[in-house]
């Protein structure tokens, strides 16, 4: 049982769906504290059935805190989570900032539950592209190896912040009035177009969401020898993330058990009837905890070649979703000392 939870960044986009998680998955706690910047200090926020009010985030807001999931830009992670683990938390850290520490898990609680264990106080949440990636190649994997991944994603504009989706708005409105709207928060206008960047260029041409894609799967399955090529798009849709994965397994599997494999997944919902229209789509996906699995095929040219659909609500699964999930594996060990 958690004595303390601490929730950093919880006036944001984010924050507000880890409050909602929280109480859907039932986490259990005996007192809350909300938890960020200075600007934000003294907001009020219902939680079930009580207004709470936000603290400012510093180092004594720590003091007797047993467990912290944030949300938080880099920079700011940097700076308060260590002021967490000094004061003995456990932080579970939805931003980039950690994740590529050798000494910190990446955790995705349907894949690499085990892997908490390794924890000196961080555990660290995945990019939202590669969790719902991730989570859909776990089964394949386990039933046939996994040699390559060749993934390209179409991301909604709220990857990038409440900020970002506003400027949808906006401009998609301007285009409709015949104008030319200014971008801020994207490298181009975003209404009625794609943006094929995400991130800086890192290297060989090559954006840093491209590679986070390749390194969290490499630190996540502990397995460097898996060849993956992304190609991260930015799309005009609010909310949820669409990925067209194509992979070799190791070894042949049929298009049934390929099926099948989704369908007993934990955290994986198959919608695939492509004669009755149906497939996974953001729209339908937004406000849901599921990786959605569609448009399932085989590789006509290679038996161990398969291609299918993905699609998740980048805030819940993503981000949001999966934090919790990891607190309450947290909370699961705290409870049961013997097992660290």
């Amino acid at each position: 049982m958690i004595k303390t939870l601490a929730v950093v960044g919880a006036t944001g986009a984010v924050g507000r769906i880890v409050l909602d998680e929280i109480q859907r998955q039932g986490l259990q706690f005996d007192q809350l504290k909300l938890l960020a910047s200075p600007r934000s200090a003294g907001r009020k926020i219902d939680f079930a059935g009580q207004s709470l009010t936000v603290e400012p985030l510093r180092p004594e807001a720590f003091e007797d805190v047993d467990l912290v999931i944030a949300s938080t830009p880099d920079e700011v992670a940097a700076e308060f989570v260590p002021w967490a683990v000094e004061r003995g938390a456990v932080v579970v850290d939805e931003s980039a900032y950690f994740r590529m520490h050798e000494d910190v898990p990446l955790v995705i609680p349907e894949v690499n539950p085990e892997h908490i264990q390794r924890h000196r106080g961080i555990i660290a949440s995945p990019n939202c592209s590669t969790t719902q990636m991730v989570v859909a190649l776990k089964p394949l994997r386990d039933a046939a190896g996994l040699r390559r991944v060749v993934v390209s994603t179409y991301q909604a504009v709220s990857g990038a912040g409440l900020a970002a989706q506003q400027e949808l708005t906006d401009s998609t409105q301007a285009r409709l009035r015949g104008q030319s709207p200014t971008p801020r928060i994207f490298q181009h206008n975003i209404a009625f177009n794609l943006i094929p960047q995400i991130g800086s260029h890192k290297q060989d041409g090559y954006t840093s969401e491209e590679m986070k894609m390749v390194r969290e799967t490499h630190k996540i399955f502990d397995d460097d020898s898996i060849a993956i090529n992304a190609t991260c798009v930015r799309v005009p849709v609010m909310i949820g993330h669409s990925e067209s994965i194509y992979c070799e397994t190791e070894q042949p599997l049929d298009l049934e058990e390929i099926r099948q494999l989704f369908r007993s997944a934990e955290g994986i919902a198959l919608v695939d009837d492509l004669a009755n229209k149906q497939y996974p789509m953001p729209v339908e996906c937004a406000d849901r905890p599921e990786v959605f699995v569609g448009r399932v095929r085989k590789d006509l040219s290679n038996p161990c070649g398969i291609a299918f659909w993905c699609v998740s609500d980048n805030l819940r699964k993503g981000a949001a979703t999966n934090a919790v999930q990891i607190g309450r594996l947290v909370a699961d060990q705290i409870a049961q000392p013997d097992l660290t």
